[in-house]
């Protein structure tokens, strides 16, 4: 199963514009920089090197901006991009280690706020998706809140894992609003790991299944990545999350390491 890792953007971003006023107390320019808006893609290589440079800046910026408008935490962006050109032109108003400082707290205070705009509104959504799919015909209610069906059935008798085992498996997963975060599926290649280092709704869950069988599962927040926002966004903090899961394979876990020190 896919492993995300939040990209410290805000963080680069801090990096870019110290980097940008760290030039400002080593050089000064040696004259007049000017600047003009063209209408017109450039045609020359180094022009559009130039223009992909500050392209790529604004697209990564813009971005950064557009996350943290979500969670109600506006920046005037005429600002950013006076922020910008005066740190580009040498001339920025504001020492090295004020803006560090500034965009720490920025940081900061986003990760609250989208854990509270967003985290909240994901649990609520979620807590009326849990409660309205537990009433649906073939949806099963586990101990622990997780809630699965069988979607189709392997030949019988197919192997069925333990918390140690390794399994191997098709799947796709989704926001309860049907978005898409990670599907083994559309990569086209199974993934294959410890099923006790996953998420705890796949552990217990996928240990009700035998090898062929194809189950849904509906898995709250608490047995998924709880108050953690992951995938740089792409799951918000306490969304309850779906899963349709094929299971391939079962491995022993000293079988599969047997098979790794051959392989070697």
């Amino acid at each position: 199963m896919k492993q995300f890792k939040k990209p410290l953007a805000l963080a680069l971003v801090a990096l870019a514009v110290s980097g940008c006023m760290q030039q400002q107390e080593e050089a000064k320019p040696t004259g007049p920089v000017s600047y003009q808006v063209s209408e017109t893609a450039p045609v020359d290589e180094r022009e559009k090197m130039a223009y992909a440079l500050g392209s790529s800046v604004g697209t990564f910026v813009g971005k950064t901006l557009d996350r943290q408008e979500e969670a109600d935490f506006l920046l005037d962006r005429d600002l950013v991009i006076t922020g910008f050109v005066d740190a580009v032109k040498a001339e920025a108003k504001l020492s090295q280690a004020e803006a560090e400082e500034l965009l720490m707290t920025m940081q900061e205070v986003v990760t609250e706020q989208r854990q509270q705009v967003l985290g909240g509104k994901a649990q609520a959504e979620g807590e009326a998706y849990l409660a309205e799919n537990a009433q649906r015909e073939g949806v099963t209610v586990t101990e622990s809140g997780l809630q699965y069906e069988v979607i189709s059935e392997g030949a019988e008798g197919g192997a069925q894992p333990t918390e140690t085992d390794i399994v191997e498996v098709h799947y796709e997963g989704t926001l309860i609003n049907g978005e898409v975060f990670d599907s083994s599926v559309e990569r086209g290649e199974p993934a294959v790991f410890p099923l006790n280092r996953v998420i705890a709704g796949w552990t217990e869950g996928v240990q009700l299944m035998s090898v062929g069988d194809k189950f849904r599962f509906v898995i709250p927040a608490a047995l998924a990545y709880g108050e953690r926002e992951v995938g740089n966004g792409l799951i918000p903090a306490n969304s309850t999350l779906i899963f349709e899961v094929e299971l391939l394979d079962v491995k022993q876990a000293q079988t599969a390491e047997d098979n790794a020190v051959d392989a070697g």
